[in-house]
């Protein structure tokens, strides 16, 4: 028979106070963490619309006018209009590069109410709808 001398482990108290520790900075660490990855959601919205604007301008450029929102918007940069299609050089775009981070489709304003004499891009947050403050605030193309 073996005797056991100085067996080592750790105590129940031990591995209570471990675990409380773990809890505590959870708490204070997840909301931390959550409010900067909506934070994040956020602030990709803009450069998306700015590669969405890139592609309007090459699709001017090549047809001579912005996309009419009878043809289906923003769908013009993937398929070429009926009337356009000796002029289209595209597509311009993917279809997810037409998705908000929220998964949301950029709503396109052929005449713009945030830009005069031009278009504007919305996006409306992670609501997806009008209006909103925080994560749900509506964002615009500049």
């Amino acid at each position: 028979m073996r005797i056991r001398r100085g067996q080592r482990g750790f105590t129940l108290i031990e591995l209570m106070v471990v675990i409380l520790i773990i809890a505590m900075l959870g708490t204070f660490v997840a909301p931390n963490v959550m409010s900067r990855f909506k934070k994040a959601k956020a602030d990709l919205a803009r450069p998306r619309m700015a590669v969405i604007e890139n592609a309007m301008k090459s699709f001017e450029f090549d047809c001579g006018r912005l996309p009419d929102e009878s043809e289906g918007g923003l769908e013009a940069l993937m398929m070429a209009p009926p009337e356009l299609e000796g002029k289209w050089n595209g597509p311009y775009l993917k279809k997810s590069q037409l998705l908000d981070p929220w998964g949301n489709p950029y709503i396109y304003v052929r005449e713009g109410q945030f830009n005069p004499g031009s278009f504007d891009l919305i996006c409306y947050g992670a609501d997806g709808q009008e209006g909103g403050e925080g994560e749900n605030a509506d964002i615009a193309n500049d």
